[in-house]
């Protein structure tokens, strides 16, 4: 029987999650806020998130509070007492209602109204 040299040693360390689908926003709007905190403490980045007024920033601190919250749930402590450290943020893009319009010259334009799904991993 082989064994796997990562099995020996490893720790398991609890992960908590958030996931917002369907949210109302494009993804390319909220992968610029997921870029600045990937890799940062959670209060660190809640709190970076905050200064900015746009609408991205606000879905994605709506998830990193409910992931935080989660956390608080299990382990029956205060987040900002825990230490945690955000290990994956994934922006992926939903599905887009198709629309159209009358253009110029007869021609029908198509409008998307784009959506995308918010996770965050916290460690």
């Amino acid at each position: 029987m082989e064994k796997n040299i990562n099995d020996t040693n490893s720790e398991k360390v609890a992960q908590y999650r958030a996931i917002h689908k369907f949210a109302d926003v494009s993804a390319q709007k909220v992968r610029v806020f997921a870029d600045l905190i990937r890799g940062k403490y959670a209060d660190e980045a809640v709190t970076l998130l905050e200064c900015y007024p746009n609408r991205g920033a606000r879905y994605l601190e709506k998830v990193l509070k409910s992931a935080m919250s989660n956390a608080e749930d299990r382990l029956n402590q205060d987040a900002r007492d825990l230490n945690l450290k955000i290990v994956d943020v994934r922006i992926d893009g939903g599905p887009m209602q198709r629309r159209w319009r009358a253009g110029s010259r007869g021609v029908s334009v198509i409008i998307r109204r784009r959506s995308s799904h918010i996770s965050v991993v916290l460690e």
